[in-house]
This record gives C-alpha cells, sequence and structure tokens, in this order.
C-alpha cells in the first residue's frame, strides 16, 4: 500500500515505477532491470492504472479493449474480451459504448485491460475511485488473485483501513520523501492526518 495526503506525490512515483516520468537523478531498479536504460523491458512487465482512463468513447467496451488487446499481442476474440469483462462485471455491457458509462464502470473496464496485460508488477492509482461497494469488493477479489498469482502490486490509496486489511506492507509519503516503510498493519490509523481518510 502507498499512503499519503493529496500532494504527497503518490501519482508521480507510480508514474516513474511505470517509466511514464523519468526521474531526475537517482537509481531505479525493477524486476531486476535498470529502469532508465531497460525501460521499454520494465513496461512490458508492469501494468499502471491511473487516473485517466483514455478510451475511445463512441467504441464499446469490447472494441476498446480488443484494441488494447491486439496492441499487446493478447487474444482477442469477443470470447476471451467477453471473459475479462466478465471479471469485473461489465460482461452485459459489453457491446454498449464507453460514452454510455459510468465513472465507475469506466474505472471496471481500466482494470479489465491491466488485467489483460497479465503484467509482474501491476500499480493501481487508487483503484476503489468511483466505485460503490459492491466495486470495492471486485477491486478486494482482483487483489486476491493477483496475489494467488504471484503478482507484485502496489496501490495506492485514501483508504487505510482497507489497506491494512488486505496489503502485507505499507509506505508513507510525506511531501515527496518517504515516512514510513513496515508491514501494514503498522501504520497508525491517523497518518493522513490533516487529510480525508475515505477520500477515493
Amino acid at each position: 500500500m502507498l499512503a499519503g495526503r493529496n500532494g504527497s506525490g503518490k501519482s508521480t512515483l507510480l508514474r516513474v515505477l511505470s517509466t511514464l516520468l523519468r526521474p531526475d537523478r537517482g537509481e531505479l531498479r525493477l524486476l531486476g532491470f535498470d529502469a532508465r536504460r531497460d525501460a521499454e523491458e520494465v513496461r512490458r512487465r508492469t501494468a499502471l492504472l491511473g487516473h485517466r482512463t483514455f478510451f475511445y468513447e463512441p467504441l464499446t467496451a469490447l472494441e476498446n479493449l480488443g484494441l488494447w488487446a491486439r496492441l499487446l499481442g493478447r487474444e482477442a476474440t469477443p470470447a476471451s474480451l467477453t471473459a475479462r469483462l466478465a471479471e469485473v462485471d461489465l460482461a452485459e455491457r459489453a457491446r454498449d459504448p464507453v460514452s454510455s458509462f459510468s465513472a465507475g464502470m469506466r474505472q471496471r473496464l481500466a482494470l479489465a485491460r491491466v488485467l489483460l496485460k497479465d503484467a509482474e508488477l501491476v500499480l493501481l492509482d487508487e483503484p476503489y475511485g468511483h466505485l460503490d461497494p459492491p466495486g470495492f469488493r471486485l477491486v478486494d477479489g482482483i487483489l486476491e488473485r493477483l496475489r494467488a498469482r504471484g503478482r507484485t502490486v502496489l496501490m495506492a490509496t485514501h483508504l487505510l483501513a482497507r489497506g491494512r486489511e488486505i496489503c502485507d506492507r505499507a509506505l508513507l509519503l510525506e511531501a515527496g520523501r518517504l515516512a514510513f516503510s513496515g508491514p501494514a498493519r503498522d501504520l497508525a490509523e491517523g497518518a493522513l492526518a490533516g487529510g480525508a481518510e475515505g477520500a477515493a
């Protein structure tokens, strides 16, 4: 779990780890690779769920996922893509345009796109954002399945209680600096004092 108040650097750190941003200085090694020199290799093994979804609005959920699958060289049959949509409870809306989707449905579709990549390192920036309670449970289930498959997940969240419950370790950022690193259960309840514990 990656925690911190708004503006503490969580999203920036995830973008650096995904190689979307290049660090100004220092050394960054991920999955055994130098992320500066071997950025393409790191990118192939990493998936990022960011704040912006970047879908083609007029296309259906199935078509959007199909485009991504072909870019990744993954199977892109309607049956295989519908199975991915079923993982995020969107199979019944597979042929609806994304322009008709709510913010929560777009978040679910973005999660399906992340799962499609089957990355070794999964970076999730506020995955519970825009979701209702069933959506929260869906994300919990996704995290458990990723863990069972041996994937490494780094999740930025304001939901400390939930993070302590499902995450092994926690990092706390304050003004871009590491203020805590240790077992998630040891991260204090009031670590975001002055922030919104339940903000999405």
